[in-house]
């Protein structure tokens, strides 16, 4: 991806917007990647001095905030009190009932109306997708937040087209990302679109991210969802079905291991997991084979034996429909 940055640059301004009963990790996680990137991108260019941003932590009265875990950061800047251009606003997450009261309410929120026209992106991580929501900015356009509240998120702002299993959605000029450390993800994925793949590269090694997940990638496991709400029983049973992807999971073998019958077991299924064993059985299938893909040079013919799939071709039309991907796509953006 080539850089938007030219030679001779103007230093863009990234302002971070926290508050009271926000997460600590939201903030430093992004700002990290945006200062590393600064450090890269000075060695890159031969430009000592020349940074790509320039970091602002703002609030809505400035002063002290205190996140959800008591650590108390001190000197933000009032958002009144900003001055010059904005390249990218980004507010952080954090307690839901923190983005509902004052001064979130009647500081923030217009703030947000008033600046968009103004400013070439603007983003959330985690729950601060309910900021950008209560503006009626993200409506009719896809967005995430953290996936315990995409369902909460969907209830209060219907006509926000809520993407439940991304690490994080573009949907310019709006970018949300999913729980906390997606906010990483999502940041590099600004760096690079700026600055260059190398740069974020560079910036992912020296962070020690091993794997730079993308907007393609879930953002938690079918299978961990679905022991959650399972019964004992059940849950023994989606257990051995993540580790045995290649078996018989068909609707008669999967009722057949817990002495059910075939209608009883998938109104029971499906009560408990909140999907069909059909569509559970893709879902883990198609996890399987993103982490073959990630982790091995096997050819797809192979990767599609080895989650499950009768063939490259049914192993395309799944990962289409879950990741709107196809297994080359995917291979080429994370392996």
């Amino acid at each position: 991806m080539k850089s938007t940055l030219a030679p001779s640059h103007t230093t863009r301004l990234i302002v971070v917007v926290a508050y009271d009963g926000c997460q600590s990790l939201d903030i430093t996680g992004p700002w990290e990647v945006f200062c590393k990137a600064n450090t890269f991108f000075e060695r890159h260019r031969a430009q000592p001095g020349k940074a790509a941003y320039r970091l602002v932590l703002a609030s809505p009265m400035g002063g002290s905030v205190t996140t959800n875990s008591g650590l108390e950061i001190a000197n933000t800047q009032a958002l009144a009190s900003l001055r010059g251009s904005i390249d990218t606003i980004l507010v952080v997450g954090g307690n839901e009932q923190a983005m509902e009261q004052p001064p979130q309410t009647q500081i923030l929120i217009p703030w947000l109306k008033r600046k968009a026209p103004h400013v070439r992106r603007m983003g959330s991580v985690c729950t601060g997708a309910f900021a950008l929501a209560a503006t009626g900015l993200l409506n009719g356009r896809r967005a995430t937040t953290h996936w315990v509240a995409c369902e909460r998120m969907a209830a209060m702002h219907p006509k926000v087209l809520i993407q439940p299993d991304a690490i994080y959605v573009a949907d310019p000029p709006f970018y949300t990302s999913a729980g906390i450390t997606a906010g990483i993800d999502l940041t590099l994925a600004l760096v690079e679109a700026d600055l260059g793949q190398a740069t974020a590269l560079d910036v992912a090694r020296d962070l020690v991210l091993f794997l730079r997940r993308s907007g393609g990638q879930s953002q938690f496991s079918t299978g961990l969802k679905a022991q959650k709400q399972a019964s004992h029983r059940f849950q023994d049973l989606l257990v051995w079905m993540m580790d045995h992807p290649r078996a018989d999971l068909s609707l008669q073998a999967l009722a057949e291991r817990v002495s059910m019958s075939e209608r009883n077991f998938s109104r029971v299924f499906k009560q408990e997991t909140n999907m069909t064993p059909a569509k559970f059985v893709e879902a883990l299938r198609v996890e399987s084979a993103k982490a073959h893909i990630e982790q091995t040079q096997w050819r797809f013919e192979r990767v599609a034996q080895q989650a499950g799939f009768g063939s490259v071709d049914s192993l395309q039309r799944s990962m289409q429909r879950h990741a709107s991907v196809t297994p080359e796509q995917y291979r080429q953006r994370f392996a």
